[in-house]
């Protein structure tokens, strides 16, 4: 992949912190990002996405990494199964416990046919995986009010640990999406790109005159 002619920044709202990614678009998604957070324990996460030109995600590798600790998982998925690889340095729950916070599940998944059905990756905390479904359900040209459920593969940061989760997108109309799953929902302002502008209390991206191009001009 040659340089990335696109990069944005989002601020997080949720705890201190922000993502900078860069990011071609123009057949499918191919990205390069790392977030920063203070919170459950401070920690820097870089993980590189791609999906097919259908904005099927195909693989996403993902690291983080805080002090006296380090994992990793790799996600890739093909004719409708997914794999999963993971590594282990140092120990997370030694500083999680430290801080106050539950031990961490093991990264990755036990069993990945729990993702059987999924086609898009969730990574919790950064808001460009919300365009993965919005890219390929085509929801910024879709029915207003009309809701679309979907199983993802849910990527909890900073452990890793991978979890099937149910979501549910719903267009409703002037660039604005809805987001839901069982317990949360939150209404997604986004571009004309489907990427998003602000995700109320967790992201707000501070550099909205930086688009993408879909195609070259």
């Amino acid at each position: 992949m040659g340089v990335l002619s696109a990069g944005l920044f989002w601020e997080r709202r949720d705890v201190a912190g922000s993502e900078y990614v860069r990011l071609d678009i123009r057949n499918g998604l191919y990205a390069q990002g790392t977030t920063l957070a203070a919170r459950p324990v401070g920690h820097v996460c870089r993980y590189e996405i791609q999906t097919d030109p259908g904005w099927t995600t195909a693989r996403l590798d993902v690291r983080t990494e805080g002090a006296g600790w380090a994992r990793g998982v790799r996600l890739e998925l093909a004719a409708g199964r997914w794999r999963a690889t993971t590594s282990e340095q140092g120990d997370l729950d030694a500083a999680l416990v430290a801080a106050g916070h539950a031990r961490a599940g093991l990264p990755g998944i036990e069993d990945p046919d729990l993702l059987y059905g999924a086609f898009d990756v969730d990574l919790s905390g950064s808001p460009l995986t919300n365009t993965l479904p919005i890219r390929r359900l085509g929801l910024l040209n879709s029915e207003t009010g009309l809701s679309h459920r979907l199983s993802v593969a849910w990527v909890l940061v900073p452990s890793l640990e991978v979890i099937q989760a149910d979501q549910i997108y719903t267009p409703l109309g002037d660039n604005r999406i809805r987001y839901a799953s069982e317990t949360f929902a939150a209404d997604l302002t986004v571009d004309a790109e489907g990427l998003v502008l602000d995700y109320p209390g967790l992201a707000r991206r501070i550099d909205p005159d930086l688009r993408p191009a879909s195609e070259s001009s």
